[in-house]
């Protein structure tokens, strides 16, 4: 098998721009995503749907929050498929407009009171687009940066994605906080819609700062040596096949963000418990807080000893937090809801979210790197977004069967362990070499001249 040309250092400046654009774009997809979440669990099943049944209303409120991630994977397959034949720049030009009119167009919606059943007909579609968008985003912007990155620190450079996902869903709940505050009929009238309208502004900078970054040097050499390929998911599902799915089981890890997110934050308001609005919006705020500054410290130690025993650390330990999590609401005790919803979310968890991108595009080939974390990723978040539907079941019919659904999101943490154990290390693999298979010759006849 030939040896592969070394892939060619990024200007000066480049890997820093790409980290950036990066984190600002998740951060907007993010932000976007997560007051959605924040809506469907506080506002939605009062605006959209018959609040005459109000356990129905909010178990329909959660289910559109998991129509994006079911629309998810048709998204990676026309996005991934479009990035590794016309690159990553242009896909995350294209998600972030698609995200920004989607989320906006939500703040916009009439409500049930006003046109009946149209109404939440409207707010699925939104969400739909919302999630073709997220499919994108986040393979495009960790391929941009792991193939600008220094070859002995893609770890540290791809976390920056994962940061803007937490920046991102703590915008969103700085914002919500005052939102939520607001007196009932404001907030239900037109204070939910602000958030919602914001999206605008983040979208505009994203796009300033996207349109003026580089296309990597892995794809221009790719392109200009080899040509791109002209069915990516033919070449993934051949060459890297055993990847996909450990990636499709490691994206279960998600489960317990939206776990902590939308059910969690739920439960916590419901008459079983009683906690404030505002008050769990604080835990969810400091939590990523502290994951802000956990994501690239536990990715620079992926860069040290591996990507591997870092994600292990994440997968396992949140299947254990979140039982502490989620009996800490149970209580009704403040302090301690806080102290471990930081612990579970903000530290724990924070090592496989900071490290999965590194970890996952490495299992993959230039030609196919893309579509392989991109529709690897959103089959596995599909999952993870229905999660908090099945945890809405499972807890029973008052809602407040909290073991059950801690017990239901440990066992979403176990292919992600599996997945983890079963990959190969690659944190010191340089960048030319990876994805690299026996039959990888073979492919070029899938190529076509750039």
């Amino acid at each position: 098998m030939s040896v592969p040309a070394p892939v060619p250092e990024a200007p000066p400046g480049q890997p820093k721009k790409a980290a950036t654009a990066a984190w600002i774009g998740s951060a907007l997809e993010y932000y976007d995503f997560f007051i959605y979440g924040s809506a469907a669990a506080l506002i939605f099943p009062d605006i959209f749907f018959d609040e005459s049944d109000p356990a129905t209303a909010t178990l329909l409120s959660l289910a559109t929050f998991g129509v994006a991630y079911a629309a998810r994977p048709v998204g990676a397959l026309f996005l991934g498929h479009y990035g590794d034949r016309v690159g990553r720049k242009k896909i995350m030009l294209f998600t972030l407009f698609l995200m920004g009119v989607s989320t906006f167009l939500i703040g916009c919606l009439p409500t049930r009171d006003q046109v009946g059943t149209l109404a939440p007909v409207l707010l699925v579609l939104c969400r739909v687009l919302q999630g073709i968008s997220a499919a994108g985003e986040q393979a495009s912007a960790n391929s941009m940066t792991l193939e600008h990155a220094p070859e002995r620190r893609r770890g540290f450079f791809t976390s920056f994605t994962l940061s803007g996902t937490q920046g991102g869903q703590l915008i969103a709940t700085l914002v919500f906080i005052p939102v939520a505050a607001m007196p009932e009929d404001q907030l239900m009238s037109w204070g939910w819609r602000v958030p919602f309208w914001l999206s605008v502004a983040v979208a505009a900078v994203g796009w300033f700062i996207r349109r003026n970054l580089d296309e990597t040097p892995a794809f221009a050499r790719q392109a200009a040596s080899e040509g791109v390929v002209k069915l990516p998911l033919a070449v993934l599902l051949r060459e890297h096949r055993w990847d996909v799915l450990r990636v499709i089981g490691g994206a279960l890890i998600a489960s317990v963000s939206t776990i902590f997110t939308v059910w969690a934050l739920a439960y916590a308001t419901s008459d079983s418990v009683g906690m404030s609005r505002t008050s769990m919006l604080w835990v969810g705020a400091l939590a990523n807080v502290v994951a802000l500054a956990a994501i690239p410290l536990w990715a620079m130690l992926s860069d040290r000893i591996g990507r591997r025993p870092v994600y292990l650390i994440g997968a396992v330990g949140s299947a254990v937090t979140m039982f502490l999590y989620l009996w800490a609401v149970s209580t009704g005790s403040y302090p301690l809801t806080l102290f471990l919803g930081i612990v579970c979310f903000g530290v724990v968890y924070s090592a496989a979210n900071g490290v999965w991108p590194a970890f996952y595009g490495e299992m993959f080939a230039t030609r196919v790197r893309l579509s392989g974390v991109a529709i690897g990723t959103q089959i596995g978040f599909a999952v993870a977004g229905f999660a908090v539907t099945f945890a809405a079941r499972i807890a029973g019919p008052d809602g407040d069967d909290w073991a059950a659904v801690a017990l239901f999101t440990a066992a979403l943490c176990v292919p992600p362990v599996v997945a983890a154990v079963t990959a190969r290390e690659t944190h010191r693999v340089p960048t030319a070499r990876l994805g690299e298979h026996p039959r990888g010759q073979a492919s070029r006849r899938e190529t076509v001249s750039a």
